[in-house]
């Protein structure tokens, strides 16, 4: 069974946080409400989300506010913020949003397929670098078990070479095909340095697994750390 992707939404009110709901019901994963600030950062104390939308006017800690808080954060500072507002107090205003470290900065009323479509991308970028983060930990393990073993009978690594180069070339794909998705003018500039970032991080992962074929020298290198 997929695990799902958890989507913080983030709203003083409850009919917008219902209204948030319906629109993003269609995705498939766990909403989850946050109605303010220190709400949200009691949420990702425990939980890993793949997106957050983040309304800006709200009392108390507002979303700018919030925002710096969760991007001085080791744990959710790479979180993707959406900022949603209903009130557009012009360039400045907007600027302010993107210095507080979203990747978008919608105004309301806003249109739900766009916003559904931006959520999606971030959404199967999150998935993409689960994908990736399993199977260098499932390389590691195995690599780690044939490294202690001792004089007695080793582990053969050829099967397990060949299995998780083939799992590997499964999500090369399928960044591939999200890349092709995000080569055009309207894409956004922040999921697609984020699909850039997710390739880069395959390409080290396949080039350590490569190295670790019979008769590269490679050995039982150890694979560079994931972030």
């Amino acid at each position: 069974m997929v695990q799902k992707a958890k989507i913080l939404l983030v709203d003083d009110r409850p009919e917008n946080l219902l209204a948030l709901e319906a629109i993003l019901s269609a995705l498939d994963q766990t909403l989850v409400r946050a109605s303010s600030g220190e709400e949200a950062l009691k949420a990702l104390l425990t939980d890993d989300f793949a997106v957050i939308l983040l309304d800006v006017q709200m009392p108390g800690m507002d979303g700018f506010e919030t925002a710096a808080h969760i991007k001085r954060r080791e744990r959710t500072r790479d979180i993707p913020i959406i900022f949603l507002t209903a009130i557009n107090h012009g360039p400045h205003h907007t600027f302010r949003g993107y210095a507080a470290g979203a990747v978008d900065y919608i105004s309301k009323p806003f249109d739900p397929w766009v916003l559904r479509a931006k959520v999606s991308v971030f959404v199967e970028l999150y998935m993409k670098n689960c994908k990736l983060r399993e199977q260098a930990a499932l390389l590691r393990l195995q690599l780690e078990g044939n490294g202690h073993a001792g004089g007695g009978r080793e582990k053969e690594p050829a099967g397990l070479l060949a299995e998780l180069s083939a799992r590997l070339a499964a999500v090369e794909e399928q960044a591939e095909a999200l890349s092709k998705q995000l080569d055009d003018e309207s894409a956004d500039a922040a999921a697609v340095a984020t699909a850039a970032h997710l390739e880069r991080k395959l390409t080290g992962l396949r080039r350590a697994l490569d190295a670790l074929e019979p008769g590269t020298g490679g050995g039982t290198g150890v694979l560079p750390a994931q972030s």
